[in-house]
């Protein structure tokens, strides 16, 4: 579900490229989007996992063991679709490309990708998102949950 939608009920023809997106991100990470969980708490979903790894430059942490192993001379198509998956992701609806250049994407290895920023329902710090340089704390010191007490 798109964050536009999921946030304010807007519905958009980028609506469905974000879920296209999703959907391209776990058929190659063999992850599904509701359902993922790592250790690691900047990782809290699918797509922040992809989004820190692919900053990292760490895209091999992304791929299923069985297609990165199975496709060792594809790995130029597995970064293209990562890369176009989280293209169509973006947080933002005119950052994302119509569905038509996301089929001329795949369909066509010369055509440029544009960089991709952040992605939406990203939970970590955001290269490009000034108002997350200073993250709240989401636990006390004993793990039990702190609320944060701000009058109206």
């Amino acid at each position: 579900m798109s964050p536009e939608y999921a946030g304010e009920g807007k519905y958009s023809k980028k609506s469905d490229v974000y879920s296209f997106g999703v959907i391209v991100l776990e058929i190659v990470s063999g992850k599904k989007n509701r359902t993922f969980s790592l250790s690691d708490p900047n990782c809290a979903n699918l797509l922040s996992h992809v989004w820190i790894n692919w900053m990292n430059g760490s895209w091999e942490k992304i791929v299923d063991e069985i297609i990165l192993h199975d496709s060792s001379s594809q790995s130029r198509q597995i970064l293209r679709c990562i890369e176009i998956g989280l293209l169509c992701v973006q947080k933002l609806v005119h950052d994302r490309p119509n569905m038509s250049s996301v089929v001329m994407m795949l369909g066509n290895e010369t055509s440029q990708i544009p960089k991709s920023k952040t992605p939406g329902f990203y939970i970590g710090k955001s290269p490009d998102d000034p108002s997350s340089s200073t993250p709240e704390p989401s636990c006390s010191v004993n793990q039990c949950t702190v609320t944060n007490i701000s009058p109206r």
